[in-house]
């Protein structure tokens, strides 16, 4: 009964989500701070207003969304932390106007990335991505029947470059990797992509997932000028405190857009629902609030980075949301079963070679406290 495509899937494993009690919730890189008061004051307005809109279909394109998209990401520079009233620092300006026939818009960035891998990734032809990244990579590759070509890290947990585009070009392949990368929340700089894009295949698309980079990485939306095959993939879910509402986008040359339109159209006409892009909207006018939420996110990093650093353990240098981190001699799972019986989710993966790490999600000031005293005893 059952197909030979279902029978060999392996779905994704989420966070963990608690319903037997109350947990402080540092497992599954959500932003601990709620979306800014005129966002809930979007949907409460336009439900009470509009109560009939709610029984008919919305915009199939997201138009007013993907425009103010557009405009959050011309006044930040895409890295929220370094934008300040609204002012990108200097290195993250957009030396162009990003235009909304350039957005694509999706229920989360999950939804996003089926799209691009259906898109533009072909059975028989493997895709080059690293062996520890996001792991809905392989998950996806799985769903499409698509061969992932996993290249190791180096030892000091980068990317490897110069192996990820040697198979690239060798085999005249796609690329995909998240920057910064998960679970290590190290980046490349926008040079070193810059210096993989001229040497990667011009005809084949390099996706670039940058779920993260309103944390301190670099935005590789200034790049788009440059290089058409360039696909940047982002989400609200993080640092827009919009994971309960499912938004995610994509940033490309519009004819790249306009393929991704016609595979949507294929599948769901209507992925984004009226009140995600009311709240998706109410999002990008109040960014300078997210702006604030995720400096607050990155001066907790530093806190527990030290913290962790001044007690023996091995801490990767984050620009994320997340810290990933291992005590020697101590069992990861060990850490997360001890953390969890003080009240205190955080994620540890199974997976062989990472499985002495923990991810800690960056919580507020009061959460991460409570954490470093159930870190106490290790």
């Amino acid at each position: 009964m059952l197909s030979d495509k279902l029978i060999n899937l392996h779905p994704y494993v989420p966070g963990e989500q608690p319903k037997d009690r109350v947990y402080i919730k540092l497992n599954a890189n959500e932003s601990p701070y709620a979306p800014h008061k005129s966002v809930v004051k979007a949907v409460k307005k336009y439900v009470t207003k509009n109560p009939q809109k709610l029984a008919l279909y919305p915009d199939p394109d997201s138009n007013e969304l993907r425009s103010e998209i557009a405009a959050m990401l011309n006044r930040t520079g895409g890295v929220l932390c370094n934008s300040f009233d609204d002012l990108p620092d200097e290195k993250d300006k957009i030396p162009f106007e990003v235009t909304p026939d350039m957005i694509f818009t999706g229920n989360g960035s999950d939804e996003v990335l089926s799209f691009v891998f259906y898109t533009f990734f072909n059975p028989g032809q493997p895709v080059v991505t690293a062996n520890f990244t996001y792991s809905f990579y392989p998950v996806y590759a799985g769903f499409y029947g698509l061969t992932l070509e996993q290249v190791p890290l180096k030892d000091d947990w980068t990317l490897d470059t110069q192996k990820m585009i040697s198979f690239a070009c060798s085999n005249n392949s796609p690329t995909i990797f998240a920057n910064p990368n998960a679970p290590t929340g190290l980046a490349l700089t926008r040079n070193q992509i810059r210096e993989l894009l001229l040497k990667a295949p011009k005809d084949r698309v390099f996706v670039v997932d940058e779920a993260y980079c309103d944390f301190g990485g670099e935005s590789s939306i200034p790049l788009l000028q440059e290089f058409k095959n360039l696909v940047i993939v982002r989400t609200f879910s993080k640092s827009f405190s919009f994971a309960g509402m499912r938004l995610g986008y994509v940033v490309s040359n519009p004819e790249v857009v306009k393929h991704l339109f016609t595979v949507k159209n294929s599948f769901n006409h209507f992925p984004c629902d009226v009140l995600s892009q009311q709240a998706g909207i109410a999002s990008c006018k109040a960014s300078n609030y997210y702006a604030r939420c995720a400096r607050l996110v990155c001066q907790e990093r530093s806190s527990i980075i030290d913290f962790l650093k001044s007690r023996g353990w091995f801490v990767l240098d984050s620009t994320t949301n997340f810290v990933f981190a291992k005590k020697d001699g101590v069992q990861g799972h060990a850490v997360y079963e001890e953390v969890k019986k003080c009240g205190i989710l955080i994620r540890h993966f199974a997976t062989p070679g990472i499985d002495n790490f923990v991810r800690i999600s960056i919580g507020t000031k009061k959460q991460m406290n409570l954490l470093k005293k159930a870190l106490e005893k290790f």
